[in-house]
């Protein structure tokens, strides 16, 4: 009998009684022995919550908690239940709802991996930190509804404020995809309207809205059309492809970054770096390479180049006045 099957032999028995059993009854019918019924013991009470109670009579159940207690639907090994701690980590950081929506489990999680320290219990997840960078605020109500559109391939409605003008307009539309990137969220939609694809960041939608809707779907093909081969949130062919040497002293930084999946990337003699990525849509591109200021140089093609030269006049010419 394996340590599973122990488990819930185990929880069985405790929970099919109201008087406590002696633990080498417990030995005798879960045939093992006295160490590794402790083991299951602690187990089922520090990992699974449950409502374990010991003492000279033996072992039993809380009965007014064990009512509300059910061994769990999935079993995690403590690798996979560390890897689920790094993710509520994560998904801590983010905007939208979705720490909420997991709020649940990080009580249940974080209880199996209490430690005491310095005679104070510690959560486990005070020892992740993750470090929000340039968030975007989404209300919580935006991120459930249209998550709940995502997953249930549903019609939805909602205004959208364009960041560039400010417009506001009314847009129904069929999700397809919803992409988390650089701290913030996207939906990517066929617009119902104009029957195209469009990419709305979830920061600039106001009042979604499920409609009693079927949503339209996209081929994987078409889908992979729209959303990849440009630079960074920015899809297209990436037909463009531009080419950046970095200093010495920036190519130790750069050399083990992935830019685009297709980039191109060699040292030069002199110890500089050369990267070549395609793209679609300069601006992105071109705020990750001023970003190293006079570490960084776009060679080609000329019309970036000549774009950067004119971002970092007007930039400096702040700087004159």
């Amino acid at each position: 009998m394996d340590k599973t099957e122990r488990v819930i032999k185990l929880h069985k028995i405790l929970a099919g009684r109201r008087t406590p059993i002696g633990v080498q009854e417990l030995m005798d019918r879960l045939e093992t022995s006295r160490a590794t019924v402790y083991r299951d013991i602690n187990y089922l009470r520090d990992y699974l919550q449950a409502p374990v109670e010991t003492g000279d009579d033996g072992v039993w159940y809380d009965h007014q908690q064990d009512d509300r207690f059910e061994l769990p639907g999935m079993w995690l090994t403590p690798d996979e239940l560390n890897a689920l701690l790094a993710v509520q980590a994560m998904a801590a950081r983010t905007q939208g709802g979705l720490r909420d929506l997991l709020a649940p489990l990080e009580k249940r999680v974080n209880t199996m991996f209490e430690k005491t320290v310095g005679g104070k219990r510690r959560p486990a997840l005070e020892r992740l930190r993750m470090l929000p960078h340039q968030i975007r605020n989404i209300p919580d109500e935006v991120f459930r509804v249209i998550a709940t559109a995502v997953l249930q391939r549903t019609r939805i409605e909602f205004d959208y404020r364009a960041r560039t003008t400010g417009e506001r307009t009314h847009r129904v539309v069929s999700p397809q995809l919803l992409t988390y990137y650089r701290d913030t969220w996207y939906l990517d939609a066929i617009d119902e309207t104009k029957r195209q694809f469009r990419r709305f960041s979830l920061d600039c939608i106001s009042k979604p809205t499920l409609r009693d809707e079927r949503a339209a779907d996209m081929s994987d093909e078409e889908l992979a059309r729209e959303t990849e081969g440009g630079y960074g949130i920015f899809s297209g062919d990436g037909r463009n492809i531009a080419t950046i040497v970095f200093s010495q002293k920036m190519a130790r930084w750069v050399a083990d970054q992935v830019w685009h999946p297709d980039q191109q990337a060699r040292f030069l003699p002199d110890g500089r770096f050369e990267l070549r990525v395609p793209y679609s849509n300069s601006s992105e591109l071109l705020m990750d390479v001023l970003q190293f200021g006079e570490g960084a140089e776009v060679i080609a093609p000329i019309k970036l180049r000549e774009q950067a030269r004119a971002t970092l006049m007007l930039a400096l010419n702040k700087y004159e006045s």
